[in-house]
């Protein structure tokens, strides 16, 4: 395929205008604060500031899983932080996370409080404090971490990748949609044989790992991203379809798919939590 106006790279790249696509104008090539904005507090051990995007998704559904074992010290009082509107570039959530990126996580049942961002970290951080959803023996925990791990590093390439170009890009171009596309289902593939053999991600337990997953690559193979079911062929992975349809019958993951939610039908949307009954 040749493009006889490709884009030429100037030899030092300058800022002089905004990309275009749906999320062009908070993007940036600076880090910081723009504004001074402090961040709400409530009363329960843990303060959640997120949005129900994949990864906001990951610590609300982890947060439910440790309330439904019955830990009332994963009690959390959940704020929006709407990155269409730019809002993680508050003073008060540069603070919390410098690299201005939902979710962060403050624990202020600790002295000093601990603040906490990259959703890897948080779930692990949960998952330690909490003594769930990560394996004990040494090989059986390396394994789980070994895909949390996995999923930090190649979501980027779904939703940076794939999605922008397919969904969000101002104009839909061949070469990067064929570039991504290949790697998603390369992913997928991943996946698909390594559940062909068991039932979670990193064997016969539910883990992190899966909770880390499931909001990126089980929403894709359920048809809930970018709508892009058909395109990526997703029901021929049926191994995932399978370990996805699992997932998302447990009634945490329900509830943790609607916290920070401002979009889509009211009854299953909850913008900020801050009580256990509030999902009840």
């Amino acid at each position: 395929m040749s493009d006889t106006s490709s884009y030429q790279p100037p030899a030092v790249w300058q800022w002089d205008s905004d990309s275009g696509g749906k999320f062009a104008n908070i993007n940036r090539p600076i880090a910081g604060a723009t504004h001074d904005k402090v961040l709400p507090r409530g009363q329960q051990p843990l303060q959640l500031y997120s949005l129900a995007t994949p990864n906001g998704v990951k610590i609300a559904i982890m947060l439910e899983e440790l309330l439904a074992l019955g830990e009332r010290g994963a009690e959390y009082d959940a704020y929006t932080i709407d990155i269409g509107e730019g809002e993680q570039f508050g003073s008060g959530f540069v603070a919390l996370n410098p690299n201005s990126k939902i979710p962060a996580l403050l624990d202020q049942g600790t002295s000093p409080p601990i603040r906490v961002f990259e959703s890897g970290s948080i779930l692990l951080y949960l998952a330690e404090k909490f003594d769930a959803f990560i394996p004990h023996s040494p090989a059986e925990r390396t394994e789980c971490l070994s895909w949390l791990f996995w999923q930090m590093g190649s979501a980027p390439f779904l939703g940076g990748g794939f999605g922008h170009f397919y969904a969000y890009a101002p104009e839909k171009l061949e070469y990067p949609i064929n570039r991504y596309a290949m790697e998603v289902k390369r992913q997928l593939d991943v996946l698909d044989r390594q559940l062909a053999t068991r039932p979670y991600l990193s064997g016969d337990h539910y883990t992190i790992a899966d909770i880390a997953t499931f909001p990126w690559y089980g929403a894709l193979v359920l048809g809930k991203l970018y709508e892009a079911a058909e395109f990526l062929d997703v029901l021929s992975y049926a191994h995932v379809v399978r370990w996805a349809r699992t997932i998302s019958r447990r009634p945490a993951v329900n509830r943790g798919q609607r916290v920070n939610k401002v979009w889509g039908p009211e009854e299953l949307r909850v913008p900020e939590r801050h009580s256990a009954s509030d999902l009840d």
